[in-house]
């Protein structure tokens, strides 16, 4: 397997070094494909894992067409079954279910693509710095730098034939409807393609979220007196980094802002999107379930 294409995009890639063991996770889409077939070719000694949902009459031919690929190519691979039922938040609810059965530090085959999708979706949450800093953490997600229209082009290459999820369609999901309309939309505007300066604006995000990281590494805002004399815009940021730590995702700014009241001993308590609350008793805030809201739901 080698090829002009796979040489031009690996040297854009992120790999450890060759002969790591490293685990991928493989849909079957071209960006998961693009994936298995770079850590391949970057000499990686790879597992590949596919999780079936159940979603689709199809999925589990899906399943069987990764088993192959993988074989093709030397590689262990493990079809899982993680099913969920369609409904509300259905993205949200596969995200966690594959989170629950695959390894913990699985490789990605996250985009630029997806990269400028993220950091607008965050950016109208209200999830400030940290979240329009957004996927991050390229060692997990090493073809972070390469187009979706160049995954593609490489599976073409090297005759595969990717999954096409009809749920990638589906206006329900509001990421695909800035996928396939405000990106769009954008690049009609601005007589330019958005993505290259979403993601540079990713990358100038994160490179300061890591300054102020740095800054409120030693601060505990959970012990509201050790905090009393920090200014607000500092107390913000940890309470961000402290909310997105706990809840899996970047918090929006409204409720980083009413933690933050609690904090200063403005108000007692706070319901959080998600079942959860933070509430303030002796000087200490905490983190917990709204049981109020799980007990309604059982």
């Amino acid at each position: 397997m080698s090829s002009d294409l796979l040489s031009e995009l690996q040297a854009r890639c992120v790999f450890p070094p060759s002969g790591t063991e490293v685990d991928c996770a493989v849909s079957g889409g071209a960006d998961s494909l693009a994936l298995l077939l770079l850590a391949v070719n970057a000499g990686l000694k790879v597992t590949a894992w596919h999780v079936d949902h159940g979603l689709r009459e199809t999925s589990s031919d899906e399943g069987e067409m990764v088993f192959e690929v993988a074989s093709d190519l030397g590689v262990k691979a493990n079809c899982l079954k993680a099913f969920v039922e369609d409904g509300p938040n259905l993205e949200a609810r596969a995200r966690d279910a594959r989170r629950d059965v695959l390894p913990p530090q699985i490789l990605t085959g996250h985009t630029a693509d997806d990269q400028a999708e993220t950091v607008i979706l965050n950016l109208l949450r209200g999830s400030g710095v940290q979240g329009t800093a957004g996927i991050g953490d390229p060692y997990r997600r090493p073809i972070l730098d390469l187009r979706r229209h160049e995954t593609k082009k490489l599976c073409l290459s090297e005759q595969l034939d990717p999954v096409n999820d009809p749920m990638n369609l589906d206006p329900r999901f509001t990421r695909n409807r800035i996928r396939n309309e405000v990106i769009p939309l954008l690049a009609e505007v601005t007589g330019r393609d958005p993505v290259p300066l979403l993601t540079r604006h990713a990358n100038l995000a994160g490179e300061a979220s890591g300054i102020l990281a740095d800054l409120v590494k030693d601060l505990d805002i959970t012990n509201v007196r050790s905090v009393a004399d920090v200014p607000d815009p500092v107390v913000r940021f940890a309470i961000q980094d402290w909310l997105t730590d706990k809840l899996g995702l970047p918090a929006d700014s409204s409720s980083v802002n009413r933690v933050l009241q609690i904090v200063r001993g403005e108000i007692k308590g706070t319901e959080i999107p998600g079942g959860f609350r933070v509430d303030r008793s002796q000087g200490k805030v905490r983190f917990s379930v709204n049981t109020k809201i799980s007990q309604e739901s059982d």
